[in-house]
Protein backbone atom coordinates (compact mmCIF):
# COMPACT_ATOMS: atom_id res chain seq x y z
CA UNK A 1 0.00 0.00 0.00
CA UNK A 2 1.29 3.62 -1.08
CA UNK A 3 1.50 5.64 1.87
CA UNK A 4 1.77 9.00 0.02
CA UNK A 5 -0.66 10.99 2.64
CA UNK A 6 -2.71 14.15 2.04
CA UNK A 7 -1.42 16.64 4.15
CA UNK A 8 -3.44 19.69 5.67
CA UNK A 9 -4.22 22.09 2.81
CA UNK A 10 -3.20 20.00 0.23
CA UNK A 11 -6.16 18.86 -1.34
CA UNK A 12 -5.23 17.71 -4.91
CA UNK A 13 -2.60 14.57 -3.94
CA UNK A 14 -4.76 11.93 -5.89
CA UNK A 15 -7.15 14.04 -8.24
CA UNK A 16 -7.67 14.40 -11.63
CA UNK A 17 -5.48 17.09 -13.62
CA UNK A 18 -7.90 19.59 -13.93
CA UNK A 19 -7.04 21.18 -17.03
CA UNK A 20 -7.36 17.26 -18.79
CA UNK A 21 -10.97 16.93 -20.31
CA UNK A 22 -12.97 14.55 -17.48
CA UNK A 23 -13.86 11.21 -18.47
CA UNK A 24 -17.72 9.82 -17.04
CA UNK A 25 -15.55 6.41 -15.11
CA UNK A 26 -18.13 4.93 -12.59
CA UNK A 27 -16.51 4.95 -9.22
CA UNK A 28 -17.15 2.17 -6.94
CA UNK A 29 -17.44 3.77 -3.31
CA UNK A 30 -17.80 2.50 0.45
CA UNK A 31 -19.67 4.79 3.24
CA UNK A 32 -18.35 3.66 6.64
CA UNK A 33 -18.15 4.99 10.10
CA UNK A 34 -19.42 4.51 13.85
CA UNK A 35 -22.86 4.02 14.57
CA UNK A 36 -24.77 7.04 14.66
CA UNK A 37 -21.72 9.03 13.26
CA UNK A 38 -24.60 9.64 10.17
CA UNK A 39 -24.04 7.75 7.34
CA UNK A 40 -27.25 7.32 5.82
CA UNK A 41 -28.14 10.76 6.54
CA UNK A 42 -24.88 11.19 4.21
CA UNK A 43 -25.64 9.46 1.48
CA UNK A 44 -29.32 10.57 1.88
CA UNK A 45 -27.91 14.27 1.03
CA UNK A 46 -25.68 13.17 -1.64
CA UNK A 47 -28.93 11.74 -3.43
CA UNK A 48 -30.96 14.86 -2.47
CA UNK A 49 -28.35 17.37 -3.33
CA UNK A 50 -27.05 15.76 -6.59
CA UNK A 51 -30.71 15.56 -7.89
CA UNK A 52 -30.87 11.65 -7.51
CA UNK A 53 -34.37 11.56 -5.88
CA UNK A 54 -38.12 11.05 -7.61
CA UNK A 55 -40.16 13.41 -6.09
CA UNK A 56 -42.69 11.06 -4.87
CA UNK A 57 -39.73 9.40 -3.31
CA UNK A 58 -38.96 12.54 -1.15
CA UNK A 59 -42.68 12.54 -0.88
CA UNK A 60 -42.77 9.17 1.15
CA UNK A 61 -39.50 9.97 3.67
CA UNK A 62 -40.66 13.74 4.05
CA UNK A 63 -44.29 11.61 5.21
CA UNK A 64 -42.48 8.96 7.47
CA UNK A 65 -40.60 11.62 8.95
CA UNK A 66 -43.57 13.88 9.93
CA UNK A 67 -45.29 10.76 11.40
CA UNK A 68 -42.48 10.37 13.51
CA UNK A 69 -42.72 14.01 14.78
CA UNK A 70 -39.57 15.14 13.69
CA UNK A 71 -39.14 18.80 12.26
CA UNK A 72 -36.77 17.63 9.21
CA UNK A 73 -36.89 15.71 7.00
CA UNK A 74 -35.02 12.74 7.45
CA UNK A 75 -33.08 11.67 4.83
CA UNK A 76 -31.27 8.80 5.88
CA UNK A 77 -34.43 7.09 5.19
CA UNK A 78 -33.87 7.24 1.64
CA UNK A 79 -30.91 4.58 2.36
CA UNK A 80 -32.54 2.34 5.22
CA UNK A 81 -35.34 0.64 3.50
CA UNK A 82 -35.63 -2.17 5.58
CA UNK A 83 -38.23 -2.67 8.04
CA UNK A 84 -35.86 -3.41 10.80
CA UNK A 85 -33.74 -0.57 9.61
CA UNK A 86 -36.68 1.59 9.97
CA UNK A 87 -37.91 0.96 13.28
CA UNK A 88 -34.68 0.72 14.89
CA UNK A 89 -33.01 3.93 13.38
CA UNK A 90 -29.71 1.90 12.19
CA UNK A 91 -28.59 0.40 9.19
CA UNK A 92 -28.08 -3.39 9.59
CA UNK A 93 -27.47 -4.69 5.53
CA UNK A 94 -24.89 -3.16 2.95
CA UNK A 95 -27.47 -0.51 0.99
CA UNK A 96 -26.45 -0.13 -2.40
CA UNK A 97 -27.39 2.95 -4.50
CA UNK A 98 -26.65 3.98 -8.00
CA UNK A 99 -26.32 7.72 -8.60
CA UNK A 100 -24.51 9.91 -11.26
CA UNK A 101 -23.51 13.50 -11.54
CA UNK A 102 -22.53 15.50 -15.22
CA UNK A 103 -18.99 14.09 -14.25
CA UNK A 104 -18.89 11.04 -13.27
CA UNK A 105 -21.96 7.43 -12.13
CA UNK A 106 -21.42 6.10 -9.03
CA UNK A 107 -21.98 2.54 -7.30
CA UNK A 108 -22.56 3.30 -3.49
CA UNK A 109 -22.75 0.56 -0.97
CA UNK A 110 -23.81 2.10 2.33
CA UNK A 111 -22.29 -0.49 5.32
CA UNK A 112 -23.53 -0.55 8.96
CA UNK A 113 -21.52 0.50 12.05
CA UNK A 114 -22.28 -1.79 14.52
CA UNK A 115 -19.24 -3.72 15.59
CA UNK A 116 -21.49 -7.19 15.44
CA UNK A 117 -21.66 -6.22 11.69
CA UNK A 118 -18.42 -5.95 10.89
CA UNK A 119 -18.49 -8.77 7.81
CA UNK A 120 -20.99 -6.83 6.32
CA UNK A 121 -18.75 -4.21 6.06
CA UNK A 122 -15.77 -6.13 4.85
CA UNK A 123 -18.11 -7.05 1.89
CA UNK A 124 -19.22 -3.69 0.93
CA UNK A 125 -15.15 -2.71 0.91
CA UNK A 126 -14.19 -5.45 -0.91
CA UNK A 127 -14.76 -4.10 -4.11
CA UNK A 128 -14.83 -0.38 -3.32
CA UNK A 129 -12.17 1.90 -5.31
CA UNK A 130 -12.61 5.31 -2.47
CA UNK A 131 -14.44 4.76 0.98
CA UNK A 132 -15.96 8.00 2.81
CA UNK A 133 -15.39 6.86 6.39
CA UNK A 134 -17.53 8.94 8.74
CA UNK A 135 -16.16 10.48 11.88
CA UNK A 136 -18.91 12.15 14.35
CA UNK A 137 -17.27 16.08 15.28
CA UNK A 138 -18.41 15.89 18.89
CA UNK A 139 -16.68 12.44 19.68
CA UNK A 140 -13.64 12.05 17.50
CA UNK A 141 -12.01 9.08 16.13
CA UNK A 142 -13.48 6.01 17.99
CA UNK A 143 -12.72 2.42 17.71
CA UNK A 144 -14.90 1.80 14.82
CA UNK A 145 -12.72 4.47 12.91
CA UNK A 146 -9.82 2.71 13.48
CA UNK A 147 -11.77 -0.61 12.88
CA UNK A 148 -12.42 0.45 9.75
CA UNK A 149 -9.56 2.14 8.49
CA UNK A 150 -7.50 -0.91 9.69
CA UNK A 151 -10.19 -2.64 7.32
CA UNK A 152 -9.89 -0.48 3.93
CA UNK A 153 -6.22 -0.94 5.02
CA UNK A 154 -6.25 -4.46 4.62
CA UNK A 155 -8.28 -4.45 1.51
CA UNK A 156 -5.49 -1.92 -0.07
CA UNK A 157 -8.70 0.46 -1.11
CA UNK A 158 -6.54 3.56 -2.78
CA UNK A 159 -8.60 6.81 -1.78
CA UNK A 160 -9.92 7.48 1.57
CA UNK A 161 -12.11 10.41 2.68
CA UNK A 162 -12.81 10.89 6.33
CA UNK A 163 -15.48 13.12 6.57
CA UNK A 164 -15.88 15.42 10.08
CA UNK A 165 -20.04 15.20 10.19
CA UNK A 166 -22.14 17.31 12.66
CA UNK A 167 -19.20 19.70 12.66
CA UNK A 168 -22.94 21.80 13.17
CA UNK A 169 -23.34 20.72 16.27
CA UNK A 170 -19.86 21.93 17.25
CA UNK A 171 -20.81 25.47 16.16
CA UNK A 172 -18.31 24.66 13.04
CA UNK A 173 -15.21 24.68 15.76
CA UNK A 174 -12.14 24.69 13.33
CA UNK A 175 -10.02 23.65 16.78
CA UNK A 176 -11.74 21.04 17.26
CA UNK A 177 -12.10 19.90 13.51
CA UNK A 178 -7.93 20.69 13.09
CA UNK A 179 -7.54 18.32 16.12
CA UNK A 180 -9.85 15.47 14.46
CA UNK A 181 -7.70 16.03 11.23
CA UNK A 182 -4.69 15.42 12.99
CA UNK A 183 -5.87 11.90 14.68
CA UNK A 184 -7.19 10.69 11.20
CA UNK A 185 -3.81 11.86 9.54
CA UNK A 186 -1.89 9.66 12.16
CA UNK A 187 -4.02 7.02 12.21
CA UNK A 188 -4.21 6.38 7.79
CA UNK A 189 0.05 6.76 8.54
CA UNK A 190 0.21 3.69 10.71
CA UNK A 191 -1.74 2.04 8.82
CA UNK A 192 -0.11 3.31 5.62
CA UNK A 193 -3.05 4.14 3.85
CA UNK A 194 -2.71 5.66 0.34
CA UNK A 195 -4.15 9.08 -0.42
CA UNK A 196 -6.30 10.63 2.39
CA UNK A 197 -8.49 13.92 2.76
CA UNK A 198 -9.98 14.80 5.75
CA UNK A 199 -13.15 17.16 5.27
CA UNK A 200 -15.35 18.97 7.91
CA UNK A 201 -19.24 18.39 6.89
CA UNK A 202 -22.23 18.28 8.13
CA UNK A 203 -24.80 15.80 5.99
CA UNK A 204 -28.01 17.15 8.08
CA UNK A 205 -27.64 20.74 6.69
CA UNK A 206 -25.85 19.90 3.53
CA UNK A 207 -22.48 21.62 4.67
CA UNK A 208 -19.24 20.52 2.27
CA UNK A 209 -21.28 17.18 1.11
CA UNK A 210 -21.66 18.36 -2.51
CA UNK A 211 -20.80 22.33 -2.41
CA UNK A 212 -18.43 24.02 -0.27
CA UNK A 213 -19.65 25.87 3.08
CA UNK A 214 -19.79 29.04 3.84
CA UNK A 215 -19.93 28.08 7.17
CA UNK A 216 -16.16 27.18 7.14
CA UNK A 217 -14.46 29.73 6.48
CA UNK A 218 -11.05 28.21 7.60
CA UNK A 219 -11.66 25.27 4.89
CA UNK A 220 -10.22 25.67 1.69
CA UNK A 221 -10.35 22.21 0.58
CA UNK A 222 -12.86 20.72 -1.96
CA UNK A 223 -16.19 19.34 -0.43
CA UNK A 224 -16.94 15.46 -0.51
CA UNK A 225 -18.31 15.13 -3.76
CA UNK A 226 -15.93 17.05 -5.53
CA UNK A 227 -13.08 15.12 -4.21
CA UNK A 228 -14.87 11.63 -5.25
CA UNK A 229 -15.79 13.00 -8.54
CA UNK A 230 -12.36 13.77 -9.31
CA UNK A 231 -10.46 10.65 -7.73
CA UNK A 232 -8.00 9.46 -10.54
CA UNK A 233 -9.61 5.86 -10.84
CA UNK A 234 -7.68 5.75 -14.72
CA UNK A 235 -5.12 5.66 -13.83
CA UNK A 236 -5.54 3.00 -10.65
CA UNK A 237 -7.00 0.64 -13.82
CA UNK A 238 -4.28 1.37 -16.38
CA UNK A 239 -2.04 0.19 -13.44
CA UNK A 240 -4.11 -3.08 -13.23
CA UNK A 241 -3.95 -3.19 -17.02
CA UNK A 242 0.29 -3.17 -16.49
CA UNK A 243 0.00 -6.23 -14.61
CA UNK A 244 0.58 -9.75 -16.08
CA UNK A 245 -2.61 -11.15 -17.85
CA UNK A 246 -5.03 -12.89 -15.47
CA UNK A 247 -7.57 -14.65 -16.99
CA UNK A 248 -9.64 -17.05 -15.62
CA UNK A 249 -11.86 -19.25 -17.71
CA UNK A 250 -15.32 -19.20 -16.52
CA UNK A 251 -16.46 -21.33 -20.00
CA UNK A 252 -15.42 -22.97 -22.84
CA UNK A 253 -17.19 -22.40 -25.84
CA UNK A 254 -17.15 -24.51 -28.85
CA UNK A 255 -19.47 -24.49 -31.94
CA UNK A 256 -18.88 -27.99 -33.55
CA UNK A 257 -20.18 -26.72 -37.14
CA UNK A 258 -17.41 -24.11 -37.41
CA UNK A 259 -14.79 -25.79 -35.30
CA UNK A 260 -14.80 -22.84 -32.89
CA UNK A 261 -13.78 -22.99 -29.75
CA UNK A 262 -13.24 -20.25 -27.57
CA UNK A 263 -12.41 -19.77 -23.56
CA UNK A 264 -14.57 -16.82 -21.86
CA UNK A 265 -13.91 -15.14 -18.98
CA UNK A 266 -13.31 -11.93 -17.24
CA UNK A 267 -10.01 -10.15 -17.36
CA UNK A 268 -8.62 -10.27 -13.79
CA UNK A 269 -5.41 -8.23 -14.10
CA UNK A 270 -3.48 -7.29 -17.28
CA UNK A 271 -4.48 -7.13 -21.09
CA UNK A 272 -4.13 -9.34 -23.97
CA UNK A 273 -4.14 -8.96 -28.03
CA UNK A 274 -3.77 -11.02 -30.66
CA UNK A 275 -0.49 -12.24 -31.48
CA UNK A 276 0.21 -12.64 -27.79
CA UNK A 277 1.94 -15.84 -26.23
CA UNK A 278 0.13 -16.94 -23.07
CA UNK A 279 0.39 -19.79 -21.04
CA UNK A 280 -1.76 -22.22 -20.22
CA UNK A 281 -1.72 -25.94 -18.46
CA UNK A 282 0.98 -24.66 -16.10
CA UNK A 283 3.50 -23.56 -18.56
CA UNK A 284 2.68 -24.77 -22.52
CA UNK A 285 2.55 -21.79 -24.77
CA UNK A 286 0.16 -20.89 -27.22
CA UNK A 287 -0.88 -17.51 -29.11
CA UNK A 288 -4.19 -15.69 -28.73
CA UNK A 289 -5.65 -15.78 -32.71
CA UNK A 290 -8.37 -13.96 -31.44
CA UNK A 291 -10.89 -11.82 -29.49
CA UNK A 292 -13.99 -10.82 -29.17
CA UNK A 293 -16.24 -9.14 -26.63
CA UNK A 294 -19.70 -9.38 -26.92
CA UNK A 295 -20.00 -11.15 -29.82
CA UNK A 296 -17.73 -8.41 -31.67
CA UNK A 297 -14.07 -9.27 -33.14
CA UNK A 298 -11.78 -6.88 -31.30
CA UNK A 299 -8.01 -6.50 -31.38
CA UNK A 300 -7.17 -6.22 -27.31
CA UNK A 301 -8.75 -6.26 -24.38
CA UNK A 302 -7.66 -5.45 -20.86
CA UNK A 303 -8.92 -6.16 -16.77
CA UNK A 304 -12.20 -5.80 -15.88
CA UNK A 305 -13.56 -6.67 -19.66
CA UNK A 306 -15.25 -10.56 -20.28
CA UNK A 307 -14.08 -11.78 -23.26
CA UNK A 308 -13.31 -15.18 -25.21
CA UNK A 309 -10.21 -15.57 -26.36
CA UNK A 310 -9.25 -18.44 -29.28
CA UNK A 311 -5.43 -20.26 -29.27
CA UNK A 312 -3.60 -21.31 -31.92
CA UNK A 313 -3.60 -24.67 -30.65
CA UNK A 314 -6.15 -27.01 -28.89
CA UNK A 315 -5.79 -27.50 -24.89
CA UNK A 316 -7.55 -29.55 -22.60
CA UNK A 317 -9.08 -26.34 -20.79
CA UNK A 318 -12.28 -26.49 -18.54
CA UNK A 319 -13.67 -23.59 -15.93
CA UNK A 320 -11.15 -22.42 -13.49
CA UNK A 321 -8.42 -23.13 -15.53
CA UNK A 322 -6.22 -19.68 -16.01
CA UNK A 323 -4.56 -17.98 -19.29
CA UNK A 324 -1.92 -16.09 -18.10
CA UNK A 325 1.45 -14.22 -19.01
CA UNK A 326 4.05 -15.23 -16.32
CA UNK A 327 1.37 -17.66 -14.78
CA UNK A 328 1.99 -17.97 -11.09
CA UNK A 329 3.38 -21.19 -9.48
CA UNK A 330 0.68 -24.20 -8.28
CA UNK A 331 0.52 -24.42 -4.98
CA UNK A 332 -1.53 -26.65 -2.61
CA UNK A 333 -0.61 -24.15 0.63
CA UNK A 334 -1.01 -20.95 1.28
CA UNK A 335 -1.21 -18.08 3.59
CA UNK A 336 -3.96 -15.36 4.04
CA UNK A 337 -5.64 -12.89 5.68
CA UNK A 338 -10.00 -14.00 6.16
CA UNK A 339 -12.41 -12.49 7.71
CA UNK A 340 -15.36 -14.94 9.01
CA UNK A 341 -18.19 -14.26 7.49
CA UNK A 342 -20.71 -17.10 9.13
CA UNK A 343 -22.31 -16.99 12.50
CA UNK A 344 -21.20 -20.81 12.96
CA UNK A 345 -17.34 -21.45 13.87
CA UNK A 346 -15.18 -23.00 11.81
CA UNK A 347 -12.50 -25.04 13.31
CA UNK A 348 -9.49 -25.95 12.23
CA UNK A 349 -8.56 -28.77 10.19
CA UNK A 350 -12.66 -29.40 8.66
CA UNK A 351 -13.23 -29.77 5.14
CA UNK A 352 -14.59 -27.03 3.28
CA UNK A 353 -14.23 -25.63 -0.56
CA UNK A 354 -11.95 -23.04 -1.77
CA UNK A 355 -13.31 -20.66 -4.52
CA UNK A 356 -10.54 -18.47 -5.98
CA UNK A 357 -12.34 -16.73 -9.03
CA UNK A 358 -14.31 -19.54 -11.10
CA UNK A 359 -11.91 -22.65 -9.66
CA UNK A 360 -13.61 -24.74 -6.82
CA UNK A 361 -11.38 -26.99 -5.06
CA UNK A 362 -11.83 -28.86 -1.32
CA UNK A 363 -9.55 -27.85 0.99
CA UNK A 364 -9.31 -27.18 4.82
CA UNK A 365 -7.86 -24.33 7.55
CA UNK A 366 -4.70 -26.05 8.44
CA UNK A 367 -4.04 -23.54 11.42
CA UNK A 368 -5.30 -20.14 12.48
CA UNK A 369 -1.70 -18.87 12.95
CA UNK A 370 -2.57 -15.09 14.71
CA UNK A 371 -6.11 -13.64 15.66
CA UNK A 372 -5.94 -9.87 14.45
CA UNK A 373 -7.09 -6.83 16.57
CA UNK A 374 -9.18 -5.27 14.01
CA UNK A 375 -8.45 -1.92 16.26
CA UNK A 376 -4.66 -1.68 15.83
CA UNK A 377 -3.98 -4.33 13.16
CA UNK A 378 -1.79 -5.88 15.69
CA UNK A 379 -1.03 -9.47 15.65
CA UNK A 380 -2.33 -11.62 18.78
CA UNK A 381 -2.46 -15.19 19.78
CA UNK A 382 -3.68 -18.28 17.82
CA UNK A 383 -6.58 -20.39 18.28
CA UNK A 384 -8.55 -23.16 16.65
CA UNK A 385 -11.41 -21.89 15.42
CA UNK A 386 -12.83 -18.88 13.58
CA UNK A 387 -15.65 -17.26 14.73
CA UNK A 388 -18.33 -14.59 13.39
CA UNK A 389 -16.34 -11.42 12.84
CA UNK A 390 -13.11 -12.72 13.22
CA UNK A 391 -9.90 -11.29 11.08
CA UNK A 392 -7.12 -13.49 11.35
CA UNK A 393 -3.92 -14.84 9.68
CA UNK A 394 -4.57 -18.72 8.18
CA UNK A 395 -3.27 -21.44 6.08
CA UNK A 396 -5.01 -23.34 3.55
CA UNK A 397 -4.27 -26.44 2.51
CA UNK A 398 -5.87 -27.87 -1.14
CA UNK A 399 -6.77 -31.02 -2.18
CA UNK A 400 -5.76 -29.87 -5.60
CA UNK A 401 -3.14 -27.81 -7.40
CA UNK A 402 -4.52 -24.08 -7.82
CA UNK A 403 -2.08 -21.06 -9.78
CA UNK A 404 -2.74 -18.69 -6.46
CA UNK A 405 -0.83 -15.36 -6.17
CA UNK A 406 -1.00 -12.43 -3.83
CA UNK A 407 -3.52 -10.60 -3.36
CA UNK A 408 -4.18 -7.16 -5.41
CA UNK A 409 -6.45 -4.59 -5.14
CA UNK A 410 -10.25 -4.55 -6.50
CA UNK A 411 -10.44 -8.25 -5.53
CA UNK A 412 -9.90 -9.67 -9.17
CA UNK A 413 -6.47 -11.92 -7.87
CA UNK A 414 -5.63 -12.80 -4.51
CA UNK A 415 -9.37 -13.12 -3.38
CA UNK A 416 -11.03 -16.01 -2.52
CA UNK A 417 -13.68 -17.81 -0.52
CA UNK A 418 -14.28 -20.67 2.06
CA UNK A 419 -17.79 -22.34 1.16
CA UNK A 420 -19.70 -25.14 2.77
CA UNK A 421 -19.93 -28.27 0.57
CA UNK A 422 -22.97 -29.11 -0.96
CA UNK A 423 -24.53 -25.63 -0.76
CA UNK A 424 -22.29 -23.01 -1.11
CA UNK A 425 -23.06 -21.25 1.59
CA UNK A 426 -20.05 -18.48 2.22
CA UNK A 427 -17.71 -19.19 5.68
CA UNK A 428 -15.06 -16.57 5.33
CA UNK A 429 -12.99 -14.83 2.93
CA UNK A 430 -9.91 -14.27 2.33
CA UNK A 431 -6.83 -12.43 0.32
CA UNK A 432 -4.26 -14.04 -0.20
CA UNK A 433 -0.53 -13.31 1.53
Amino acid sequence: MSSAIATPGDATTDLVDPSRPRQRRTLRLCTAGSVDDGKSTFVGRLLHDTKNILADQYDAVKATSEARGQEDVDLSLLVDGLRAEREQGITIDVAYRYFATDVRSFILADCPGHEQYTRNTVTGMSTAEAVVLLIDARHGVVTQTRRHATVAALLGIRHIVFAVNKIDLVDFDESIYRQIESDALALAGRLELGSVHVVPASAKQGDNIVDRSANTPWYEGPSVLELLENFDIASDKNEDASLPLRLPIDFVIRDYETEYRGYAGRIAAGSVAVGDTVEVNGGSTATVTAISIAGDEAQSASVGQSVSVSLDSEFDLARGDLIAVNAPQKTRRFTATAVHLADAPLAVGRVVEVRYGPALVRGRISSVDALIDIETGDSTGSTDQLKVNDVAEITVELAADLEIEPYRTGGRVGAFLLVEPGTGDSLTAGLVK
